[in-house]
C-alpha cells in the first residue's frame, strides 16, 4: 500500500514541469516501471498545487522554477497541507544556497534534471516510501552544512528550560553524532575517532533506529533539542 492510503502499492508519482516535453519524457521513462504510476502532470506552481490537493501523490516531482509559484513554494504549501508526501526538486544546476532553501521547504531529495533514468527512478521508490535524500551529502558541504548548524542553533533556543539530557545513546553514539553535527562525513568521522568507515555507519544506523528519525540531520536536530550535543561558535 502506498503511503497516501491507496489501494495500490505502486508509488504515485505527479510530474510538475513548464515543459512537455520534458514531462513526456519523464512519463515515459517511469510507465515503463511496474511499481511506479504516474496519476498526471502540471505545467505550472498552481495548477501543481490543485493537482496535488485533488490526487495527493506519494511523491511529486518538480522543476525548481516555475511559473506563477516556484517548485520551492510549491514544496513549503505541500509539507504544510500534506506532510506525508515527499517531494523531489529538479534543477538544472546543483546550487548550495538553492539546496540550503530546499531543505527549510522540507523537500526529500534535490538532483540535477541531467539525472540518470534509472537513477531517478531508485530515488522514487525511496521517497515514496518516506525516505528523505536530501540529507546524504549536506554535513560534507561546508556552506550549507554552516547554515543548517546555524538553523539547528536556532532550534535549541526554543526548548524549554530545565529539559531532560538523559539520552538512549551510547557514549560512543554521542560521540559520533557530535562529530556529525561538527560537519563531518563518515570516512572523517572514522580517521578522527581511528574507527573503520563501516563501524561509523553502523553506529549512524543504530542512531537513527534508536531515535526513530529517518537521516543524520533529523537525528542531530533531535540530539541538540535533548542537550545530548552542544555546538559552539567554533563549530561555524
Amino acid at each position: 500500500m502506498s503511503r497516501n492510503g491507496s489501494t495500490t502499492n505502486r508509488v504515485q508519482v505527479l510530474i510538475v514541469d513548464d515543459h512537455p516535453l520534458f514531462r513526456r519524457g519523464i512519463r515515459l521513462s517511469l510507465e515503463a516501471e511496474h511499481d511506479v504510476l504516474v496519476v498526471g502532470e502540471a505545467g505550472d506552481g498552481q495548477a501543481a498545487i490543485q493537482q496535488i490537493d485533488r490526487l495527493q501523490p506519494d511523491v511529486v516531482l518538480i522543476d525548481v522554477n516555475m511559473p506563477l509559484l516556484s517548485g520551492m513554494e510549491v514544496t513549503r504549501s505541500v509539507k504544510r497541507r500534506h506532510p506525508q508526501i515527499g517531494v523531489i526538486i529538479l534543477t538544472m544546476h546543483e546550487d548550495d544556497e538553492q539546496l540550503f532553501h530546499a531543505i527549510r521547504v522540507g523537500a526529500s531529495a534535490y538532483c540535477t534534471k541531467d539525472i540518470q533514468a534509472a537513477d531517478l527512478i531508485k530515488m522514487i521508490r525511496r521517497v515514496g516510501h518516506g525516505e528523505y535524500l536530501i540529507n546524504e551529502n549536506v554535513l560534507s558541504r561546508p556552506f550549507v552544512a554552516a547554515r543548517v548548524l546555524d538553523q539547528f542553533r536556532g532550534l535549541t533556543q526554543l526548548e524549554p528550560a530545565g529539559e531532560t539530557v538523559f539520552s538512549p545513546l551510547t557514549p560512543r553514539e554521542v560521540e559520533i553524532l557530535d562529530c556529525v553535527a561538527q560537519g563531518n562525513s563518515n570516512k572523517e568521522i572514522a580517521q578522527i575517532l581511528e574507527i573503520s568507515d563501516q563501524t561509523v555507519k553502523n553506529h549512524i544506523t543504530s542512531i537513527l533506529r534508536k531515535l526513530a528519525v529517518n537521516d543524520r540531520t533529523q537525528a542531530v536536530i533531535y540530539a541538540l533539542r535533548h542537550g545530548w550535543i552542544r555546538l559552539g561558535e567554533e563549530a561555524l
